[in-house]
């Protein structure tokens, strides 16, 4: 294969997880926090993930400080402990072919690895990453730095080349772009025209459905 090494993004690129778990705890987030400011909806939500970014537009639009900022945290962790998102039909099965053909899967988040690692172990069948990278801190070390591409091709020994980003939102392509690696454009976890008009020109390439990952992968 040509593509040795699959660094994805986990959630509305693996998981089904924003509607189910994010903005849901966004949602409570704005009832403890700011409730007498209106609140987004889902698309909307979707759009602040993809520009400015999730962190700016908590800190920048809405205006939350460093405690609530930490407040903010332990609500999302709360809905991330309790709930499991489900992964899209047919890819875990993608993930085992893969696996099965000498291929390595890693994964590059802004979830935690421990609920990464639970829901690969809860709904993957069986299958779990070579590599987990979720939320850091440390901004140096998360989407969009290039820190974790860099730290896994060298441990992997790959080269740029033999590695595929896989992310729906900016961050994931700022990081492959800065790294130099190849990245593609998730188009199944939302139908968002704007975002998906946008990583239509910013990625290398537009996989519309996993069977177009599959295509990608095994052609």
């Amino acid at each position: 294969m040509k593509i040795k090494c699959l660094i994805l993004d986990h959630d509305d690129t693996a998981v089904d997880s924003t509607a189910t778990v994010h903005f849901p705890a966004h949602l409570e987030v704005m009832k403890r926090l700011r409730p007498n400011q209106p609140v987004i909806d889902l698309n909307t939500w979707f759009e602040k993930n993809f520009d400015p970014g999730i962190m700016s537009y908590l800190t920048g639009e809405i205006g939350l400080n460093k405690e609530e900022m930490d407040e903010e945290y332990r609500i999302w962790q709360e809905f991330n402990e309790s709930r499991n998102p489900t992964f899209y039909p047919g890819f875990p099965e993608l993930m085992r072919d893969y696996i099965r053909e000498g291929g390595i899967i890693a994964v590059v988040s802004h979830s935690t690895d421990v609920h990464i690692r639970r829901h690969y172990e809860y709904g993957a069948s069986g299958v779990m990453p070579d590599f987990i990278f979720g939320w850091d801190h440390d901004p140096g070390r998360r989407k969009p730095s290039p820190w974790p591409v860099i730290r896994i091709l060298e441990e992997t020994g790959l080269k740029r080349g033999d590695v595929l980003v896989v992310d729906d939102l900016k961050p994931g392509v700022e990081m492959a772009k800065a790294a130099g690696v190849p990245v593609a454009a998730a188009g199944w976890g939302h139908s968002i025209p704007s975002i998906r008009e946008a990583m239509k020109g910013l990625c290398d390439f537009w996989l519309p459905d996993i069977s177009a990952l599959k295509a990608q992968l095994f052609t």
